[in-house]
């Protein structure tokens, strides 16, 4: 594949076949605030624990530019069997398609397995690298026979280059915490209404009741604490999606070569952990990433992912918390409804007609749902 001059496109069947400083060097430019999720660690780490392979249904296919030996552009890309893990739901669109005879199977990703977390996705240093990689993407796309390409959570600037190559766009809900520059927890229960700012003094009490609740960063997340995070995250993974996406290995690989970036929330009780929640620190940002419990317990899921992560955000003047997918009930603690993008290139002409009439409709929705959601804040009004 080309797309021009002295630019070649080609795919690479593993993020260890990619010079890890060249590719860091555009997922996470100086100038940019840090995003964990396509650091060539996080992509790394999912490649080499098993969790992200061909056996799991997704097998590597990162779209590299280079120029005189050199990488000038990249995206993180997935030959996909199934349309688990992406939270960008679309298994009724492989349905309809499979009905009418149609095979949406394999399709290509573009995004950070089982992360539902905005951010880059084509990854370049100009607009006009962003456009080229989108095209590169329709290209290959075609190349492979495959019936559609996704890229998931976006940053606008991915969505523009998208939207410049006619690619479908969607939108979709999340729930984000926003530092209005509080000095301290205190400080944001001050901007909520009183009524909403007792209920969430109450159920912190409540939650934190016999527990010893604690954040602990870095390399002093032990393999104690590890072994017992893999027992909540099992247990979560058999509740949630029948078995966890995630190699106990993935967290061992992170545990090694991403120890600054993880803040874990612990609570104990009588020195025994019985939940916790995983978090990484990004550049203006704290990420709710995965959480579990042995032990259920009221408020303490509330507690451990949402009122600590708001207090260590606070602490350490990150802008704000991404809670990951889903949830109205962040609301109530402070979390706003933000919208999220992603973007389709469908293969078949009429199944592409379909599925933009489908989006249109989709997208009133949206907008209508958070128009309606907007009006839950728990804030005082008039701040």
């Amino acid at each position: 594949m080309a797309d021009g001059g002295d630019k070649a496109a080609r795919t690479v069947a593993s993020i260890r076949n990619i010079d890890a400083t060249q590719w860091n060097g555009l997922a996470n430019p100086p100038e940019a605030p840090f995003n964990p999720f396509v650091s060539h660690h996080f992509l790394d780490a999912l490649e080499a624990s098993g969790s992200v392979s061909p056996e799991t249904g997704w097998a590597p296919s990162h779209l590299v530019m280079e120029s005189a030996g050199a990488l000038v552009a990249a995206a993180p890309c997935y030959l996909k069997s199934h349309s688990f893990g992406e939270y960008v739901f679309d298994h009724h669109w492989a349905d309809a398609y499979q009905r009418s005879g149609g095979r949406y199977y394999p399709k290509l990703l573009c995004a950070s397995p089982f992360t539902p977390v905005p951010g880059p996705r084509l990854l370049a240093a100009t607009p006009a690298g962003k456009s080229a990689l989108a095209a590169a993407l329709g290209d290959l796309a075609a190349r492979l026979g495959v019936s559609s390409v996704h890229a998931n959570f976006l940053s606008d600037a991915d969505a523009a280059a998208f939207r410049s190559q006619g690619w479908l766009m969607r939108r979709g809900v999340q729930y984000h915490w926003f530092n209005q520059g509080f000095g301290c927890y205190e400080d944001f229960l001050a901007a909520l209404a009183s009524r909403k700012r007792k209920a969430l003094r109450r159920e912190r009490r409540e939650a934190a009741e016999g527990l010893t609740i604690r954040r602990v960063t870095g390399c002093d997340i032990d393999e104690r604490l590890w072994d017992a995070f893999w027992t909540f995250y099992q247990d979560t993974g058999d509740r949630k999606w029948g078995r966890p996406y995630l190699t106990r290995d993935f967290f061992r690989e992170i545990a090694r070569t991403m120890s600054d970036r993880l803040m874990m929330v612990v609570a104990e009780h009588a020195g025994r952990p019985i939940a916790g929640a995983l978090n990484f620190i990004g550049g203006d940002a704290l990420y709710g990433r995965y959480w579990g419990r042995t032990e259920d317990r009221p408020f303490l899921h509330f507690e451990v992912c949402y009122h600590q992560a708001i207090e260590f955000a606070i602490e350490h003047g990150l802008a704000r918390v991404e809670a990951g997918a889903q949830g109205e009930h962040k609301i109530a603690r402070g979390y706003e409804p933000v919208p999220t993008l992603s973007a389709h290139w469908i293969a078949d002409p009429r199944f592409r007609a379909a599925i933009s009439h489908y989006l249109d409709q989709e997208r009133r929705e949206i907008d209508g749902e958070l128009t309606a959601l907007g009006e839950m804040t728990p804030f005082r009004e008039g701040d």
